[in-house]
């Protein structure tokens, strides 16, 4: 029996969710919003837009319930909606990669290499993490792992490894992670970690996926009142 077609209102509310996503930068804000609650600034800072088009991106998102906010004081921040939007970006990441569509395209060098390392998988990394034996490598920036990060993480930002190696365990396995499916940030770790001697893999999801799955993560203690 086949299934009945979509409803015209609920297929006229998805195109329009569909629409909202169809921007690059929209899904660019997405994947930092995905680490942690930024106030619009940082996103501006960090996607590489004014502030006055992040903003304008931001209410698009906002409207379409993909992110909240808050106010404190000036600023304004947001974080994810209560949707499950880390499980779409990723789903959205699987459909890329899949197609080899425009978004593959654009990291396809880092992405390539990433197909040809092996990847430790949430499942296998949970069975380990008690034995000692392997070091979490989360490659995000400090302001992202200050957020929240996998438990008995390590943070050395991408752009610092090769300056920061001396301080890896050389006797243990690394896994490193970073954000998600858009993200190739551990792949090019693992590249220079194994360039160096070191045994390295990838983690096959992001710190967003890691949390939408409801896993264990550390995040810094509330100030004290």
């Amino acid at each position: 029996m086949t299934a009945p077609p979509l409803q015209t209102p609920l297929a006229a509310e998805l195109a329009e969710l569909a629409r909202t996503l169809g921007n690059a930068h929209r899904l660019v804000l997405l994947e930092h919003i995905a680490q942690g609650e930024r106030p619009v600034e940082r996103l501006a800072e960090l996607s590489g837009l004014s502030v006055a088009n992040t903003s304008q991106h931001l209410q698009q998102l906002r409207r379409a319930g993909f992110v909240a906010t808050r106010r404190d004081g000036k600023h304004v921040y947001y974080r994810l909606g209560t949707a499950p939007i880390a499980g779409l970006l990723n789903a959205l990441g699987a459909v890329a990669q899949h197609n080899r569509s425009e978004i593959r395209r654009l990291v396809a060098d880092s992405q390539d290499r990433r197909d040809g390392l092996e990847a430790i998988s949430r499942d296998e990394l949970l069975d380990r993490l008690g034995e000692g034996s392997m070091t979490l490598l989360d490659v995000r920036p400090a302001d992202e792992f200050a957020q929240g990060h996998l438990p008995g993480a390590i943070n050395i930002p991408a752009d610092e490894l090769l300056e920061r190696l001396g301080e890896l365990p050389a006797a243990h396995e690394i896994v490193a992670y970073c954000r998600g499916p858009f993200c190739v940030l551990s792949s090019d770790a693992v590249t220079a970690l194994r360039a160096h001697g070191l045994r390295a893999r990838r983690l096959d999801a992001g710190f967003p996926d890691w949390r939408a799955e409801g896993l264990a993560v550390e995040t810094p203690d509330p100030p004290a009142r």
